[in-house]
């Protein structure tokens, strides 16, 4: 009687999902496509040709680069965003096995001890071993669109560590190029103590002989006092950036075998076209397959509206004590229609369309993100190579104007000052034209990472 009773009801329950399918028609995506400038603005060279991997290797240090490959071997957060793939590898592979039946089997055991009505005590022992087969029929698309979001999702995450891995390796680059800038700042600092300290000897001896003031050795004393102050600082901070840079690399606190500022090179960077950089960032693919799975999901959300139906079956056997062993199956089906839920399956397709709205700005803003990322570190390039040749000319400059000034002042023709003012002048210039040099290397790996630094979507 049932059997027939599910058969009626099956096609009026078929007809009324039918009618909602032909109703929930998806609300349309706000538009993220943009598209690429022409050319790039800054004036830099433009070739067919991607940045390679392993970049790092283009400044010619063998060390920086040792220190990038451990970082990729050994970084923590990159440990952590392996684990997420791994853990959207088992979601996805959850997400696919519910488009396959599910089989189950168990086993009931009963002992009954009963008076019968004739008053003679009787035990039975009975065990029912049984297979159970479920199967849900995606009538909607449910469980299809389910497991394309979650293929989409471990897409998104592969392309998340791919990311990860690149801004590590940028940012050990970063950390490496800012320690050799500290130390070349210290070495210099401590050559100029060096100078500042004969100076403090020679006003000395001037005023023991009469010929300078109280007034000049006070002078010189404070100006060496504000170089000597800057050797700690600056080695505190050396220190801080050395355990910076061996958190980066996986390694407790401690010294990092180095080279020296100078000893790299600058490479020439020729970007491509900016029609490119779609294809080489791994941040974008990260954004265009969350917009996939965030589409996908509000498909499963729209059809969860929608009736299931799920097919079962189940095949066993009865075994009595002192009785032949008895075949037993079900075969049946249901169908489960939303009827009234207080409204919590369409909040729920509600929020999984915001979700998705939120995915498409979030690509949109990915893209454009990426080339001001890209314009902003060539044009660095170039801005700071000219900075860097004024900067030059200034340091000569005033090197020279400091050497003159002291012979000057040691044949007594210039004012402790002259001589002062022009020694700083000299100092100045000498850490600016570090600093610069430090900046224009950061801005070429900070390209190199705008550039994707050549990853390809083949290479998750």
């Amino acid at each position: 009687m049932s059997r027939h009773r599910f058969r009626a009801a099956f096609p009026a329950a078929l007809g009324f999902g039918l009618t909602l399918a032909a109703c929930a028609t998806a609300p349309a995506l706000p538009d993220a496509t943009i598209e690429a400038p022409a050319t790039w603005r800054a004036a830099a060279p433009v070739s067919g040709a991607a940045v390679e991997a392993g970049w790092w290797s283009a400044f010619g240090d063998p060390r920086l680069t040792a220190l990038i490959e451990q970082a990729l071997a050994a970084n923590a957060d990159l440990a952590i965003a392996e684990a997420r793939v791994r853990e959207a590898e088992a979601s996805a592979a959850g997400a696919r096995a519910a488009l396959t039946p599910s089989v189950d089997v168990g086993v009931g055991v009963q002992d009954q001890r009963r008076l019968t009505d004739l008053g003679v005590v009787t035990e039975t022992l009975a065990a029912q071993p049984e297979v159970r087969i479920g199967y849900e029929v995606d009538l909607w698309g449910r469980l299809r669109s389910g497991d394309a979001a979650a293929r989409a999702s471990l897409q998104a995450s592969r392309h998340s560590r791919d990311a990860a891995a690149l801004s590590i390796a940028a940012a050990t680059a970063r950390a490496y190029v800012t320690l050799l800038s500290l130390d070349a700042q210290l070495e210099s600092v401590t050559h100029i103590l060096e100078t500042r300290s004969e100076t403090l000897s020679l006003t000395q001896r001037r005023v023991d002989a009469g010929y300078a003031s109280q007034l000049d050795l006070a002078r010189v004393r404070a100006d060496h006092s504000n170089v000597a102050q800057r050797i700690p600082a600056l080695e505190l901070a050396i220190t801080r950036q050395e355990n910076a840079l061996r958190l980066l690399t996986g390694a407790l606190p401690g010294a990092i075998d180095r080279s020296r500022l100078q000893d790299l090179r600058l490479p020439t960077i020729t970007p491509g076209l900016p029609s490119t950089l779609l294809a080489r960032r791994p941040d974008i693919a990260q954004a265009e397959s969350q917009l996939t799975a965030a589409d996908a999901a509000f498909a499963s959300a729209r059809a969860a509206l929608l009736p299931q139906v799920r097919l079962t079956a189940a095949a066993g056997g009865l075994f009595v004590e002192r009785l032949d062993p008895i075949s037993v199956w079900t075969l049946g089906g249901s169908v489960l229609a939303p009827l009234f839920d207080g409204g919590r399956r369409e909040a729920q397709a509600d929020a999984a369309d915001a979700r998705r709205e939120q995915a498409a700005w979030a690509y949109r803003r990915a893209v454009l993100g990426a080339f001001a990322e890209a314009e902003t570190a060539l044009d660095a390039v170039i801005r700071l190579s000219g900075q860097q040749a004024r900067l030059g000319d200034q340091r000569d400059a005033a090197a020279e104007a400091a050497m003159r000034a002291g012979r000057l002042y040691a044949a007594g023709h210039v004012s402790n000052l002259e001589q002062l003012d022009a020694q700083r002048r000299s100092l100045e210039a000498e850490l600016a034209l570090i600093q610069v040099e430090e900046a224009r290397l950061n801005a070429a790996i900070a390209v190199y990472q705008a550039l994707g630094g050549g990853w390809t979507a083949g290479s998750d």
